[in-house]
């Protein structure tokens, strides 16, 4: 890609970029949101169009103008949000568009026997007639990278490709992508988690403001020289330091039951403190913070805020009581995409900006005004569609509906997923003068990093259960944590 360029009414996304790729190469695109790289991959797709510049394959200018040039000339994008289509088969989603037929009737043998081929180059034991919709996130990955390999794809772009999933399906996608490699196959790979970079990238590109700003051979780029680039300013520590000062007992869980995924758990949090919960995919972590407010229902157990009992059965009631939770799924729980942030600001915050039936829009826009500042929320204006701001300022919008219910014990589920590195580190800072305001912080993270980096004390969760916690993080290690998570009792 040479002196790329696009402009969009009032966006000029892309400015002069230039990217190249070699086969069998693994290349990491990086950037903060917003830098352009949506944009990028997007033209490689076949969805935008440059508006200067040109793209070659094999040497050969080539325009793709459409998403079937692009997978014609064998570049197979695989968004962060799958194109699979749930009610359909892998086998009927893999060849969906270019059915195999004979005789005008779909050959279903011969598409089944391909699929599973294609499964089993990826190391996917997966009948291929299941259904999308009964596969796990992992799965359904498979079958959108077994698709790339059907379309004999020369060129294999990854999207956030492990955001949802756990440390042994994360080991499984890197063996998958050094076989892609080992083929000739080039691989484009975003991620916001550096530690992947590392691990499984050989160059790295970094775009920032819609430019190239450099790059290089990864094993030869420091980590902060990484975050510099994408940030375009130092920071001197991923994680900002704060002196933990725990006051009184603000929550209180006693043998919190429901069904195998929540098992007598017990924990308290104090205010000015962030206690963070760790533990594999699956090990019961969200679960126990949804019975928590209410949203599953529990089966048992008793919840104690500033000491006194109470009864907390559904969301309304747990807000009531000051507590509110930042859902790790906050696209669909946490926002209304299509309706205006100040809107969604004013979701729980109705009662006190109605008069009369009606809205207060004055006083909702100048409250919502006084959060845009402090949290350095970056919109364009209050009416703009909640969806099209990126992860980190849609995080924000969320805290800062809860903040103005004024709740007291926040529990925020992965906090900073999908956020790049400089707007994690601006919710990280948030998260710190929360806990120093006197706010009781539960964080529940799969980012064994950011759970050391932030946390003053871990819990550690396993099969629905608490298996240990850790006392002292910053004398901790990410073995500790695994220990604990991984291993049954004996």
């Amino acid at each position: 890609m040479e002196g790329i360029h696009k402009r969009f009414p009032g966006v000029h996304a892309l400015k002069g970029t230039d990217f190249s790729i070699r086969s069998g190469e693994v290349v990491a695109l990086l950037g903060e949101n917003g830098a352009g790289k949506s944009t990028l991959i997007k033209m490689l797709g076949g969805a935008h169009t440059p508006t200067e510049g040109v793209i070659r394959l094999d040497g050969e200018a080539i325009n793709f103008d459409s998403p079937h040039d692009s997978r014609e000339a064998g570049v197979a994008v695989i968004y962060q949000e799958f194109n699979l289509v749930p009610g359909l088969s892998a086998r009927e989603n893999i060849f969906l568009g270019r059915e195999k037929t004979r005789w005008g009737r779909i050959a279903h043998r011969e598409e089944r026997q391909l699929a599973g081929e294609y499964l089993k180059r990826i190391g996917l034991q997966i009948d291929p007639e299941t259904l999308c919709g009964d596969l796990t996130i992992a799965q359904q990955q498979g079958v959108e990278i077994a698709r790339a390999l059907s379309m004999e794809a020369r060129l294999v772009v990854m999207d956030e490709p492990s955001a949802a999933l756990s440390p042994s399906e994360v080991t499984q996608l890197f063996a998958i992508v050094r076989d892609l490699q080992k083929q000739g196959i080039a691989v484009i790979y975003i991620s916001h988690r550096l530690d992947e970079i590392y691990e499984i990238c050989d160059r790295v590109v970094v775009l920032r403001d819609g430019e190239n700003v450099g790059g290089g051979k990864i094993a030869s780029l420091m980590r902060h020289e990484l975050i510099e680039l994408m940030v375009g300013r130092s920071l001197e520590s991923e994680f900002p330091k704060r002196k933990a000062v725990p006051g009184k007992e603000k929550l209180r869980v006693e043998d919190l039951n429901r069904g195998r995924r929540v098992r007598g758990v017990s924990f308290s949090v104090n205010s000015g403190e962030v206690v963070g919960f760790a533990g594999l995919v699956g090990a019961g972590r969200s679960e126990t913070m949804r019975a928590l407010i209410g949203a599953d229902p529990k089966d048992s157990g008793r919840i104690y805020v500033k000491g006194r009992e109470v009864e907390i059965n559904q969301p309304r009631e747990a807000i009531n009581h000051g507590i509110c939770l930042l859902s790790e799924d906050r696209k669909n729980e946490g926002l209304v995409l299509i309706h205006s942030v100040v809107e969604n600001f004013g979701l729980p915050n109705l009662v006190r900006f109605s008069r009369k039936g009606r809205v207060d829009q004055k006083q909702e826009r100048e409250e919502f005004a006084k959060y845009v500042s402090s949290l350095q929320i970056k919109i364009s204006d209050p009416d703009q569609e909640a969806g099209n701001l990126s992860g980190g300022n849609q995080q924000k919008i969320v805290l800062a509906k809860w903040l103005a219910r004024n709740s007291e014990i926040i529990i925020i589920d992965e906090p900073t997923r999908g956020i790049d590195v400089g707007a994690k580190y601006e919710i990280y800072q948030l998260i710190n003068d929360l806990a120093a305001a006197g706010k009781a912080v539960i964080m529940v993270s799969s980012e064994l990093p950011e759970i050391l980096g932030m946390s003053d004390r871990i819990i550690v969760m396993h099969e629905g259960e608490i298996r240990g916690e850790i006392s002292d993080p910053q004398n901790a290690t990410q073995e500790d944590i695994l220990k604990l998570a991984i291993e049954s009792k004996s």
